[in-house]
């Protein structure tokens, strides 16, 4: 299990986060996280995926559930594909997409956007880094993200952040 603790600036509250992949075959797996809020002790987040692997083309698609506190339940489509930029696979460009759906069909929420990643091993002896540089195309917001180890920090051009600590 993969669990992390996070904290935002405009949630004011240390989350603990989980997430299970099984695989149920070599292409595909059931994904699923959940979140708690120490500020209110209940969960905010909860979802359950199945994540299908496309490796030869470098793409995802994952499709399911999530609820959340105040959105209560969705439908879920993802996906994810990876351009490597160089040969060997550490600078890439990515476009990734996301489309939520009320469970009565009415309310939808679409998300888009198209990032460069660079991984850097061996930064220093026993330490990695990725930057990640993207653009939000819905809703025009660049965003970056530092990644070190464990240790990871999320920005964005309104002023929303986040730190992510890899248990």
């Amino acid at each position: 299990m993969e669990s992390s603790l996070r904290y935002g600036g405009d949630s004011k509250s240390l989350k603990i986060h989980a997430k299970e992949k099984y695989p149920v075959n070599s292409n595909i797996q059931l994904q699923l996280h959940g979140e708690l809020d120490t500020r209110i002790g209940a969960p905010t987040y909860l979802s359950a995926m199945i994540r299908h692997l496309y490796p030869d083309i470098s793409a995802s698609v994952d499709t399911g559930v999530q609820y959340t506190r105040h959105e209560k339940l969705r439908y879920s489509v993802r996906g994810k594909k990876a351009f490597p930029m160089t040969a060997d696979g550490l600078i890439n460009f990515n476009i990734k997409g996301r489309f939520n759906i009320d469970k009565e069909l009415r309310e939808s929420e679409s998300r888009g956007a198209a990032e460069l990643t660079w991984v850097i091993f061996n930064f220093k002896k026993d330490q990695d880094l990725r930057f990640k540089v993207g653009y939000e195309i819905i809703d025009k917001i660049p965003y970056f993200q530092i990644r070190e180890n464990n240790w990871t920090f999320n920005a964005d051009s309104k002023g929303k952040w986040n730190v992510r600590y890899d248990l």
